[in-house]
């Protein structure tokens, strides 16, 4: 049973940083590479970026040169660093395997709220 646990997520003001975390139960990170999606109010759930099983990595263009993927598979977690964060990535943050997500894997996510 895969069980995804996010954490990090909080308030800061925009140009800030902040430094979410995704605990992985399960065999998954040496199965499959791993991604962050989000989800702000109103909208869908867009994906962030992955991290392939190889280790390279993709970003979404809105997100390209301010966070940063990385997975420690030691420690079977998963993480993004956010630095520069605009209003725009308000949003709840979910971590998962990378496109296509599982739909079962999905955890609770974690809230980052940037505002002044």
């Amino acid at each position: 049973q895969v069980q995804l646990v996010e954490s990090g997520g909080g308030l800061v003001q925009p140009g800030g940083s902040l430094r979410l975390s995704c605990a992985a139960s399960g065999n998954i990170f040496s199965l499959y590479g791993m991604g962050w999606y989000r989800q702000a109010p109103g909208k869908q759930r867009e994906w962030v970026a992955t991290i392939r099983s190889g280790g390279s990595t993709i970003y979404a263009e809105s997100v390209m040169g301010r966070f940063t993927i990385s997975r420690d598979n030691t420690k079977n977690t998963l993480y993004l660093q956010m630095n520069r964060l605009k209003p725009e990535d308000t949003a709840v943050y979910y971590c998962n395997t990378g496109r296509p997500p599982i739909h079962g894997y999905w955890g609770q996510g974690t809230q980052v709220t940037v505002s002044s």
